[in-house]
């Protein structure tokens, strides 16, 4: 089996957009076979009876600050989004259906919507034309992601995940142990070239 690093994200976390943005400014990116796994953290939470941070108004304000602080370290351009938290059920069961060959795309437009251009993607006019950058037909796509399959599919990749201990997001799970937080993703490189 090829090792890799599993990367569980949700578009609403900044901290899994920040992580991301680390990892395509890292050096050796093209030696990290990444896989990305799509979660929904408010499903997350729940499972774990977890209070998340945006609705705790001190650790909200500590987030917020915390985000900023690690875009300017790292030089990441990056905006609070006004509309957080929203329900990003729609694009997490989106990231299941589009093909392989634009997954990449789709993935960074939405990041980048959210937490680069400050959007509202829980928006359906925003979402299309999300999907019409990324070449995506949205009568397909809005079909798909209603499809009872790709609903169960999201549940019990969130339920999977907190089978696995995961809690929040972005976590990394290299040789079977968590990095939970983008202040771990250096040691989840670490732990991949080991």
């Amino acid at each position: 089996m090829t090792k890799s690093i599993d990367f569980y994200f949700d578009f609403i976390s900044p901290y899994s957009f920040l992580a991301y943005k680390k990892i395509k400014s890292f050096e050796k990116k093209d030696k990290l076979k990444i896989s990305f796994k799509p979660i929904l953290l408010g499903g997350l939470h729940k499972l774990g009876e977890i209070t998340p941070p945006a609705f705790n108004e001190r650790k909200m304000k500590n987030m917020k600050n915390d985000c900023d602080l690690v875009a300017r370290k790292n030089q990441i351009e990056f905006r609070w989004n006004e509309k957080f938290p929203i329900n990003s059920l729609n694009l997490m069961r989106g990231y299941l259906v589009v093909d392989e060959n634009i997954k990449q795309k789709f993935f960074e437009t939405c990041f980048d919507a959210y937490w680069k251009n400050n959007i509202d993607i829980s928006n359906k006019e925003k979402v299309d034309e999300i999907l019409e950058i990324c070449k995506i037909d949205k009568n397909i796509f809005f079909e798909k992601i209603n499809n009872l399959e790709i609903k169960e599919k999201l549940k019990k990749l969130t339920s999977s995940a907190f089978e696995k201990d995961v809690f929040g997001a972005p976590t990394f799970i290299v040789n079977d142990k968590i990095f939970w937080g983008q202040d771990r993703l250096d040691y989840a490189i670490d732990e991949y070239f080991s």
